[in-house]
């Protein structure tokens, strides 16, 4: 049966998951806050509006009477979900667990106190009072995120006493909507992180990608490769909390459960009810369905026998330089020339400094992830974005 649904956040992985419903024979109507976004290209129709002001997201959900509402950032009046699910709509996965996800503070919570999690100690700080005693409370070195942002604004690592004032005043400029609070995380002394991309079904079990290492910067990823390296034990560890989380928030969907890899075991770091940047790996071929395929079969209820990984692979990020308009790009002939390698520009009308604007992907049955990831972050760097 076709749904009509209302994706909320038009980036690149809400581009690629509307190609996924696309070929399902789904209708989308893509809204962000800005013309001409990635999603909006390739959906069925749009919308712009400030998804932070419930009024006008009442009146477009009036408009549309959709059956679905998936959001894709965070920047979005949430609490506003628990009506539309009253009146019948499905919102992904659930309006408990966007409203829960989209604020680091109710996550966290949830995590530690509720779950029992293991999870870097934390506070949380809303103003620079606050702040300063917090930082003392958890020690130097500490990591410092906005309680809502997207995509890693805002965050940073405090290294000394010079840097609180600045910290906090970076977190304050990346800090999504109106909130002005942050969370201040003890430093985890981790050798690796992993994304563990997990899926939970309306009628079957819940399903778990091979893990996903991944690489920041500014809490941004730059690099992913799939399978990473991880114990038996840690793997299990992760499945097992992932699989209490998502249960704990209910809905059907994948999500991206992030955990740091210790030598005292694994720490439970953040999750989000969506496809994951760091998963757009999987749109090498890495496994039988691509972590789009996968949330737009899970939302819509069509099952999902088997996850089944098909081969390695890895992506890197192009990032603009700039601020500029209408982006061309330079070089993306020259890295296809290279066997096993693929480029996706995202569409995106404007760029900015460290604007995510596209991503290369590598992969190969032979070779190593490890490898991969490194000819991918190569090959990124030989692409150029000319703004106008």
């Amino acid at each position: 049966m076709r749904k009509k649904i209302l994706l909320l956040g038009s980036g690149e992985l809400g581009k690629e998951l509307v190609i996924a419903l696309q070929r399902m024979g789904q209708y989308v109507i893509a809204v962000d806050s800005y013309p001409d976004a990635p999603a909006m290209q390739v959906a069925h129709a749009f919308e712009v509006i400030n998804m932070l002001d419930g009024d006008a997201l009442d009146k477009i959900v009036a408009k549309h009477q959709p059956d679905l509402i998936v959001p894709e950032i965070e920047a979005i009046r949430t609490e506003r979900f628990y009506d539309y699910e009253k009146q019948g709509i499905q919102v992904v996965p659930s309006a408990r667990a966007a409203n829960f996800t989209m604020n680091r503070k109710a996550i966290r919570d949830l995590a530690a106190k509720e779950l029992g999690l293991r999870t870097a100690p934390y506070r949380y700080a809303t103003s620079l009072e606050e702040f300063k005693i917090a930082v003392k409370e958890i020690g130097i070195p500490c990591v410092v995120k906005p309680l809502m942002s997207s995509s890693g604004k805002g965050q940073s690592i405090i290294k000394s006493a010079d840097d609180i004032e600045n910290s906090w005043n970076y977190a304050m400029s990346g800090s999504r909507g109106d909130y002005r609070e942050v969370i201040v995380e003890g430093f985890v002394n981790f050798h690796s992180e992993i994304t563990l991309l997990t899926v939970t079904q309306k009628n079957g079990k819940t399903l778990f990608c091979p893990p996903i290492g991944h690489r920041q910067e500014r809490g941004d990823y730059q690099e992913s490769w799939q399978p990473c390296a991880i114990s038996e034990k840690d793997l299990n560890d992760a499945q097992e909390m992932a699989e209490k989380v998502t249960r704990a928030l209910s809905g059907a969907g994948i999500w991206g459960v992030e955990f740091f890899l210790t030598n005292e075991g694994v720490y439970f770091s953040e999750l989000s009810p969506r496809p994951h940047d760091t998963g757009m790996v999987t749109l090498a071929g890495t496994q039988n369905l691509s972590e789009f395929e996968l949330h737009a079969r899970a939302i819509i209820g069509w099952p999902i026998p088997e996850i089944k990984s098909e081969r390695n692979g890895a992506s890197a990020v192009v990032l603009a330089e700039k601020d500029g308009v209408n982006p061309e790009y330079s070089g993306v002939e020259n890295v296809l020339m290279e066997k096993g390698t693929e480029v996706r520009i995202f569409g995106k009308p404007t760029t900015r400094p460290y604007r995510r604007m596209g991503v290369v992907l590598t992969y190969d049955g032979n070779e190593s992830a490890e490898v991969l990831k490194e000819r991918a972050k190569a090959f990124a760097k030989q692409i150029k974005i000319i703004s106008h």
